[in-house]
């Protein structure tokens, strides 16, 4: 049987109000780079015609958001909504799926966010993946530079200072997207491949 070597396609569509997300985005894109993927960037209050052809051929969609007021964005929301007819066609069913979100507070209520992108994710019939690591910054020997230093599972959790710019963005936050990345990209590929086997 011939062995699928095809890089898969990972989309990353997010919203970025005062751009800590962006920084972040572009770390996910850069873990799903270096695990080998083609990725598409999508900046979702700025999407084209062809962002939404990319969004549909993609093998995965890695979901962005900052969390404002307890939720997500109300940019991110408005490309949730428009969504819908995808919804119906399941046009997205069985993409791998995955979230990043950021907050100026430690908590900030991000699960909500995160929540709300899985949630999205499994009315089209998606994937969802979480973020596959221990939480860190959690012990005596623990530091801030741990990696997933805000104890999230679900998906990939920052923060940054309400008063801090893009530079402010922690580098600990940073490398925690950069495994998001990574991690989807190999999930994408087993199940790209699987399904490769399988037809």
């Amino acid at each position: 049987m011939a062995k699928n070597t095809q890089r898969p396609l990972v989309a990353v569509a997010f919203h970025s109000g005062y751009g800590h997300t962006a920084v972040l985005a572009e770390a996910v894109k850069r873990g799903a780079e270096k695990a080998g993927a083609e990725v598409a960037y999508v900046p979702v209050d700025a999407i084209t015609d062809e962002h939404w052809q990319q969004l549909d051929a993609a093998d995965a969609i890695i979901f962005g958001s900052p969390t404002y007021m307890g939720g997500a964005s109300a940019g991110f929301h408005t490309f949730a909504e428009a969504t819908s007819g995808r919804y119906l066609t399941s046009t997205w069913a069985d993409k791998i799926a995955a979230g990043f979100t950021n907050s100026a507070s430690k908590s900030g209520d991000k699960l909500n966010s995160l929540n709300f992108m899985a949630a999205l994710a499994a009315q089209h019939h998606m994937i969802w993946v979480g973020l596959g690591l221990a939480p860190g910054w959690n012990a005596l020997t623990a530091t801030e530079d741990d990696l997933n230093r805000l104890g999230f599972w679900i998906g990939a959790g920052a923060q940054t200072p309400q008063d801090g710019g893009t530079d402010t963005v922690h580098t600990s936050d940073i490398a925690t997207a950069e495994h998001l990345g990574a991690r989807v990209t190999k999930i994408a590929h087993i199940h790209t491949a699987g399904k490769h086997a399988t037809s």
